[in-house]
């Protein structure tokens, strides 16, 4: 989880649970979001490391090094990060899928039962785009719809690695990501605006239903987090 809209709320919502420790690793350092997470629940040890995505798998290990040298166990990987802009197509897809791949990679060397790890829990943060796109920004839908077929591939190999996996897929959140952005080749030069005149939620509504989908822990899931609701998508 990190610092952004639906994962900073995510955050506030996890911390009113019994954690001991929530390590946030987000590319923008925010003390005072560090310091409202704390004071939230002091018996929670809230941490941030600073951490781009769309870094080298090396470099994603060595922080994880330093991370589980401190904690000795770290039960659950969330991969929150996105971006939202069709102009952007490399990085889009670094940040959007690339990164949770290479992230996840990283996390199965201290993980994987095969190497003799303790197994793990990956949620990754997909969207209602994965399985209905929004045409007119087929990039992001596509990295969307990769990350849910990423997932449901890691909760089958379960049984070999020991780690289980599932998408939680907001519908059209109210955050900062969709207030603003780009279609691809401008084919639609009002698509924010066309895409909030949908319903929508507010991120508040999302994050509950976010951690309630972490407490069901469903291997293979494909949560569905639309308009307040939580409710398992069939995909065959």
């Amino acid at each position: 989880a990190g610092l952004g809209g639906i994962g900073f709320d995510t955050s506030k919502e996890l911390v009113k649970r019994d954690l001991k420790n929530l390590v946030i690793l987000d590319r923008i350092d925010n003390p005072a979001a560090i310091a409202e997470l704390k004071a939230i629940n002091p018996k929670v040890t809230v941490t941030f490391y600073p951490y781009d995505v769309t870094v080298k798998i090396a470099e994603t290990t060595k922080l994880l090094k330093t991370i589980f040298a401190k904690l000795k166990t770290v039960d659950i990987l969330i991969n929150g990060a996105g971006i939202l802009d069709d102009h952007e197509i490399e990085r889009t897809i670094a940040v959007n899928y690339t990164g949770l791949v290479n992230t996840t990679t990283a996390i199965m060397d201290f993980w994987d039962k095969r190497k003799g790890g303790p197994g793990g829990i990956i949620c990754n943060i997909g969207s209602v785009t994965g399985f209905n796109a929004i045409y007119q920004v087929p990039v992001y839908s596509g990295t969307k719809a990769a990350v849910v077929n990423f997932t449901s591939s890691l909760a089958k190999l379960a049984p070999i690695t020991g780690v289980t996996a599932y998408t939680v897929n907001p519908g059209i959140t109210r955050t900062t990501l969709v207030h603003k952005f780009n279609s691809w080749l401008d084919v639609e030069p009002e698509v924010a605006e066309k895409l909030l005149a949908h319903p929508t939620q507010p991120s508040q509504a999302c994050a509950e239903n976010f951690v309630k989908a972490i407490e069901l822990n469903k291997n293979g899931a494909i949560w569905k987090l639309d308009l307040g609701t939580l409710e398992p998508i069939q995909w065959t």
